[in-house]
C-alpha cells in the first residue's frame, strides 16, 4: 500500500475546513443545516470520517503531526456547526453570549413540594400534638381480631362482608387477612401494649371497595383520635374537635353531634362542622364502648374515653375548596401546583 504524503493529507483537511465553513454559513434553515452536518461530520459517510481513514496510510513519523491537525480541524468544524445552530435559533453566534444583563436573576429550577394530602396529614399531626396527642402508626394489612373483633364487630356483622372489604388469601391461616378498613386498628394495638392514660392520634391509608365519586374512593386516609382517662365525657370530645377544627380551618368553627351507631362506641355520633356558613359531615365519634376497653384489658369502671375518626381527604377538600376528592389522585400537575 502506497503511503499517503503528509502534504496531501493536510491539503485535504484545509479543503474540508473551507468547504464546511462555506456550507454552514450558507445554511438558511434547519434542513439545510442538517444536510451540511451529515455531509461533513456524519458518523458513517461524512467527509471528516473519510479523511480520518487516511491516517492509517501515513508514515509513522508523520502521524503525530497529522493527528493534531485532524483534531484541530474537527474542533473547528464543530464550532462552525454550533455557531450556525445558534444563528438559526436566534441565539448568539460563535458560542459567545452577547448582551447579557448580569443584574437580572437567572433561570431557577422549579422546586417540588409536598402533596396536599401529605401537607394535611402533617398539619393535623402538628395541631393534635399541641393538644397533647401522640402520633402513632400501624400495619395496613391486618388480622380480623384487630380490624373487627377487638372493636366489638362480631362475625355476623355486615361490616365484615367480603363485598365491603379487601380480603387477602393467606394459605397458612384459616382466617384471611385484609387491608385495614379503618385506622381504629392502631388504637387497639396501642391499648394492648400500654396502660392508660392515653392520648394518641393515628393517620394513614385505609381501604374499602367503594365506587369512586366526588366524595368516595376505594383507598383514602383517616385521622383517628383516642383519649382514655378517668372521667372523660362527651364534652371533652366536643371541645377537642372544636379546637382542632378552629386551628385547621381557621376562625370559629362550630361542631354539632347527630346520634348514630358504631359498634365500638356508645353513645355514637356523626360529627358535623360549620365553617363559612355551611355545615358539612366530617366523620364519626363517640365514647369508647366498655366492651372494647375490656377486650384490651382495661377496666371500664376505672377509665373511660372517647374516639373520633375524620376523613383526611374530606377535611383537605374543605380547607382547599376542592369539590371532587378524585382530583387528589389524578396527578395533574396543574392542580397540584395550586397548593
Amino acid at each position: 500500500m502506497t503511503a499517503v504524503p503528509l502534504a496531501t493529507f493536510l491539503g485535504e483537511l484545509e479543503s474540508l475546513r473551507s468547504a464546511a465553513s462555506a456550507a454552514l454559513s450558507a445554511a438558511a434553515d434547519a434542513s439545510a443545516l442538517e444536510a451540511a452536518r451529515i455531509e461533513f461530520v456524519g458518523a458513517r459517510a461524512g467527509r471528516l470520517k473519510a479523511i480520518q481513514k487516511l491516517l492509517g496510510g501515513l508514515d509513522v513519523a508523520d502521524k503525530p503531526a497529522a493527528g493534531k491537525h485532524f483534531n484541530d480541524t474537527k474542533a473547528a468544524i464543530a464550532e462552525l456547526l454550533a455557531a450556525a445552530q445558534g444563528r438559526l435559533a436566534g441565539g448568539p453566534s460563535g458560542g459567545v453570549a452577547q448582551g447579557i444583563d448580569v443584574t437580572l436573576p437567572g433561570d431557577r429550577v422549579p422546586l417540588g413540594h409536598f402533596h396536599p394530602l401529605t401537607q394535611t396529614i402533617r398539619r393535623v399531626q402538628e395541631i393534635m400534638g399541641r393538644l397533647g396527642f401522640e402520633s402513632v402508626d400501624g400495619p395496613e394489612v391486618e388480622d380480623q381480631w384487630h380490624n373487627f373483633e377487638a372493636l366489638a364487630i362480631p362475625a355476623a356483622h355486615p361490616a365484615r362482608d367480603p363485598l365491603d372489604n379487601f380480603y387477602l388469601a393467606v394459605a397458612r391461616e384459616a382466617d384471611p387477612l385484609l387491608l385495614r378498613s379503618q385506622t381504629s386498628t392502631v388504637q387497639i394495638r396501642v391499648m394492648e401494649n400500654r396502660e392508660p392514660p392515653l392520648r394518641i392520634v393515628s393517620l394513614g391509608r385505609v381501604y374499602r371497595p367503594d365506587t369512586a365519586d366526588a366524595t368516595h374512593y376505594p383507598m383514602f386516609h383517616q385521622v383517628e383520635g383516642l383519649l382514655i382517662e378517668p372521667g372523660t365525657t362527651m364534652a371533652h370530645l366536643k371541645s377537642v374537635l372544636r379546637l382542632f377544627a378552629s386551628s385547621f380551618l381557621g376562625g370559629d368553627v362550630h361542631v354539632r353531634f347527630r346520634p348514630s351507631f358504631f359498634p365500638f362506641t356508645e353513645p355514637s355520633v356523626e360529627v358535623d362542622m360549620e365553617w363559612g356558613g355551611r355545615w358539612i359531615e366530617m366523620g364519626g365519634a363517640g365514647m369508647v364502648d366498655p366492651a372494647v376497653l375490656e377486650a384490651v384489658g382495661y377496666d371500664p369502671d376505672q377509665v373511660s374515653g372517647f374516639a373520633f375518626g375524620l376523613g383526611v381527604e374530606r377535611i383537605a377538600a374543605r380547607r382547599y375548596g376542592v369539590a371532587d376528592i378524585r382530583d387528589f389522585y389524578r396527578n395533574d400537575v396543574r392542580f397540584l401546583r395550586q397548593f
